[in-house]
C-alpha cells in the first residue's frame, strides 16, 4: 500500500503569529482543506528529499509554477519539506501549512482556479566542514525551481475548489522535466566547462566551474595577438547575452514590456544584440576576451565569486583557476592588469566586491546598480541599528518597509512580502531566491549546517551577532574604510566605478550615498574613480544619460569597452604587450 506522508511544517505553520498570520477561527468540527498529491509509481525514482509546492491560479492559460512571484499578480503557492517519499506515495499538504501570499488553504475563497504540483528535488552534500546538507543541486538551468530538469510535477488542471469541502483535491506529478541541450558553438562563441578542485573539496562532490567566452574579431587570423580578459558578472547565463550573430527575426510575435512601458521590447532586444555583434565584428572596436561565468550552485544562480562559509571558495576557484584556464587556452595576456570586470544589479556587486577582495589580480571593476554595498542601507535595512528588517518600529506602532518601487515611487511589494515567498519556497534557505542567496554568501554556517539567519524568516527579527559577521567579511563600504589606510586604497586607487540611478526600484542608491561620502573623502590616495547617477533612473542604470534605461541595459560591452582601453594604456607596466591586440 502507498504511504501517506503528512509533512507538517511546525515553526513554518501557524506559528506564525508573530506576523500575524492566523488563519480565521473554525469550529472545532469544520472540514480542513487538504491537497494530496501523488508520486506514481511509474516514476521509477527514489527516495527523493525535497520541497512540494502546489499552485492556485486564477488565470486559465499558462503554468502556475511560471506565475508565483512577489508582484501583485502573483499567484498562491504552498510548501512543505519532503524526505525520503518514493513512488506510490501520496503527499498532503493541508490547512496548517504556509502559503504565499494567503496563509493557509482556508483562505481561498471557493471558486474554479488551475491547480499545479511540483517537487523541486534536493541531494545529499557531506561538505568538507563536516556537516551534512540537503540542496538543490542546479542541473543546467541557473538554480530556477520551476525548470529545473529532474523535477517532477503535475499537467495543470482547471479545478473547482472548495477549501471546506469534504473531498481532498487529489493531483499527480505525471510529468518529469526535461533536461536543457547545450548552447551551440559559434565563430566567435566558445562555452568551456572545468573540474574545481577547491569546490570539489568543499562540497564533497564534483563541482564545476563554466563560462562562455565570446572571441574577438580577428582571433583566427592574429595567431600572435595576445588579449586582455573582461569578465561580464552576472546572474547564470545560457550563453553570452545580447549577442546576436544574425538580424532581428522580422517575424519575431510582439511582447510588451511592463517594465519599461515599451512595445515589441523583445524585437528592440533582438535589434541591439544584433548591433553588438556589428560593433564586436567592425573595425575600431576593442580586441579583447569577454566572459561570462557560469557558477550555478545550491543555493541560487551564481556564486557571488567570492569565498564564502556556505558556498565554499568560488572567489578563489574562479581567479585561481577558471581564468588562468581560458587565458591559456585563449591567448589571454594573463597578469592583472590586463583583467577587468563588469555588471549591473548582482553582477555590479560581484564586480565590486571581487576587485576589493582580490585587488592585484584585476584592474577596475565597472559596477551599476550594485546590490548593497554598505549593510547600513540594505535596501531600506540598517542590519547594524535596526531591530526588525520589516518594520520600522516605534514606541507605539510599527510601519511596514518597502522593498519595490516604481521611478515615482509607487510601492508594489513590501520586503516582509519578499521574505515570506522566499520561506515557502524553502526553508533554511533553500528557496533560490535573491534574500536567501545574500544570507548564504554573508552568513556563518548555523549549527544544523545552513546558513545562520541574518533575521527570522517569520517575524523580521534581526540577530545582531550575525550582522557583525556580515560587516566583518562582505560590507564592502566597511572593508574599505577598515583597510583603505592600511595599503587597500593604494590597490584600489582609478580602479572603482559606481553607476546607479537615484530612483533604483530596489532603492540601492542609499548604499552608494553612503559608499561615496567616504571614497570622496580619500586621500592617502585619492580613490580616482567616479560616482554617477542617473536621474529618476530606475534598475538598473549603468551609467549612460544618453539613453533611456530600457538601451542602455542593452550597451554595457559598448558602454565599458573604451573606459577599459584608456586604463590599460594608463596603467600597463613597462614593456607589457600593447599592440598584439590593437589592430
Amino acid at each position: 500500500m502507498p504511504r501517506v506522508i503528512r509533512v507538517f511544517v511546525g515553526a513554518v505553520a501557524f506559528a506564525a503569529v508573530g506576523m500575524g498570520l492566523q488563519a480565521a477561527p473554525q469550529p472545532a468540527d469544520a472540514p480542513r482543506g487538504r491537497v494530496v498529491v501523488e508520486i506514481p509509481a511509474s516514476a521509477g525514482q527514489g527516495p527523493i528529499d525535497g520541497r512540494l509546492l502546489v499552485m492556485f491560479s486564477t488565470r486559465a492559460d499558462g503554468e502556475p509554477r511560471f506565475q508565483v512571484n512577489d508582484s501583485p499578480d502573483s499567484q498562491v503557492v504552498f510548501g512543505i519539506d519532503v524526505e525520503q517519499a518514493r513512488p506510490g506515495d501520496t503527499l498532503e499538504i493541508n490547512a496548517s501549512v504556509l502559503g504565499y501570499p494567503l496563509d493557509s488553504l482556508l483562505d481561498i475563497p471557493p471558486g474554479e482556479y488551475t491547480v499545479q504540483a511540483l517537487v523541486h528535488k534536493y541531494e545529499t552534500f557531506t561538505r568538507a566542514d563536516g556537516h551534512v546538507v540537503k540542496l538543490p543541486m542546479d542541473r543546467g538551468e541557473g538554480q530556477q525551481w520551476n525548470r529545473a530538469p529532474g523535477n517532477l510535477y503535475s499537467t495543470p488542471r482547471r479545478v473547482t475548489f472548495d477549501p471546506r469541502a469534504g473531498n481532498p483535491l487529489r493531483l499527480t506529478l505525471d510529468k518529469v522535466i526535461a533536461p536543457i541541450p547545450d548552447p551551440p558553438a559559434t565563430k566567435y562563441i566558445r562555452h568551456e566547462r572545468i573540474l574545481s578542485e577547491r569546490l570539489t573539496k568543499f562540497w564533497g562532490r564534483e563541482m564545476y566551474l563554466g563560462a562562455h567566452v565570446l572571441l574577438p574579431e580577428g582571433f583566427d587570423t592574429h595567431p600572435e595577438a595576445r588579449y586582455p580578459l573582461v569578465i561580464n558578472h552576472g546572474h547564470f547565463p545560457y550563453t553570452i547575452d545580447g549577442f546576436r550573430e544574425t538580424p532581428p527575426d522580422p517575424n519575431l510575435a510582439c511582447e510588451y514590456s511592463a517594465r519599461f512601458k515599451w512595445d515589441c521590447y523583445n524585437r528592440t532586444e533582438q535589434e541591439y544584440a544584433h548591433q553588438f555583434y556589428r560593433d564586436w565584428t567592425g573595425p575600431g572596436f576593442p580586441r579583447f576576451l569577454l566572459i561570462e561565468i557560469q557558477h550555478a550552485n545550491p543555493y541560487y544562480d551564481d556564486s557571488y565569486a567570492v569565498n564564502s562559509a556556505n558556498l565554499g571558495p568560488y572567489g578563489d576557484a574562479i581567479t585561481y583557476e577558471l581564468i588562468p584556464y581560458l587565458e591559456k587556452k585563449y591567448r589571454g595576456l594573463g597578469a592583472g592588469w590586463a583583467r577587468f570586470m563588469y555588471g549591473g544589479s548582482t553582477g555590479g556587486w560581484e564586480a565590486m566586491g571581487v576587485q576589493i577582495k582580490y585587488p592585484d589580480d584585476y584592474n577596475g571593476a565597472y559596477a551599476a546598480c550594485p546590490d548593497p554595498i554598505d549593510f547600513r542601507a540594505f535596501t531600506l535595512v540598517d542590519i547594524y541599528a535596526d531591530r526588525n528588517a520589516y518594520y520600522t518600529l516605534g514606541p507605539w506602532r510599527r510601519v511596514k518597509r518597502p522593498g519595490y518601487r516604481d521611478y515615482l515611487g509607487k510601492v508594489t511589494t513590501f520586503v516582509e512580502d519578499m521574505n515570506r515567498l522566499e520561506l515557502v519556497l524553502g526553508t533554511k534557505g533553500r528557496s533560490g531566491g535573491q534574500w536567501d542567496i545574500w544570507q548564504a554568501v554573508y552568513s556563518p554556517v548555523g549549527a544544523d549546517g545552513y546558513p545562520a539567519p541574518i533575521w527570522n524568516k517569520l517575524t523580521g527579527e534581526i540577530d545582531p551577532a550575525v550582522a557583525a559577521y556580515w560587516r566583518d567579511n562582505y560590507d564592502l563600504s566597511h572593508i574599505l574604510k577598515r583597510d583603505w589606510d592600511a595599503g587597500l586604497g593604494r590597490k584600489l586607487a582609478g580602479k572603482l566605478h559606481i553607476y546607479v540611478g537615484d530612483m533604483d526600484n530596489y532603492y540601492l542608491n542609499n548604499a552608494v550615498y553612503l559608499v561615496e561620502d567616504f571614497l570622496r573623502s580619500t586621500k592617502n590616495p585619492p580613490f580616482g574613480g567616479e560616482v554617477t547617477y542617473g536621474d529618476r533612473a530606475e534598475h538598473c542604470w549603468n551609467g549612460d544619460p544618453s539613453q533611456p534605461n530600457a538601451v542602455s541595459r542593452l550597451r554595457y560591452a559598448q558602454m565599458f569597452a573604451p573606459k577599459i582601453v584608456q586604463r590599460i594604456l594608463k596603467t600597463a607596466p613597462p614593456g607589457a604587450d600593447l599592440t598584439s591586440w590593437r589592430y
